[in-house]
């Protein structure tokens, strides 16, 4: 019996966008078992990666995939909805250097 409130294995890759040879190159990438919602999962991850780093002239984008075989791509208009803020709950699914460039 499949629920979703029940935690899943959780998988990212940060990836940047290299423009002269059009790939995209990953950057980092993590795992985590939790229940959370893995779209808000990875608008944290991306947020966190992008805290403090002066990305103008790069673009970058969280691949995010479950267990179940489902993926989503989180690009950086996900993070400009007004008032999104990262949930506490989804924070503590993040390792810690994601967890501490969030605050």
């Amino acid at each position: 019996m499949l629920r979703d409130d029940m935690p899943a294995c959780v998988r990212w890759e940060i990836l940047m966008h290299e423009p002269f040879s059009g790939v995209w190159i990953c950057k980092d990438f993590g795992r985590a078992t939790t229940s959370v919602d893995p779209a808000e999962l990875g608008r944290a991850v991306l947020a966190a990666y992008l805290a403090g780093r002066d990305s103008r002239s790069e673009t970058f984008r969280v691949v995010v995939r479950t267990d179940h075989g489902s993926h989503l791509v989180i690009t950086a208009d996900h993070l400009t909805d007004p008032g999104w803020e990262a949930d506490p709950a989804v924070c503590q699914a993040l390792p810690a250097y994601l967890r501490n460039a969030l605050t």
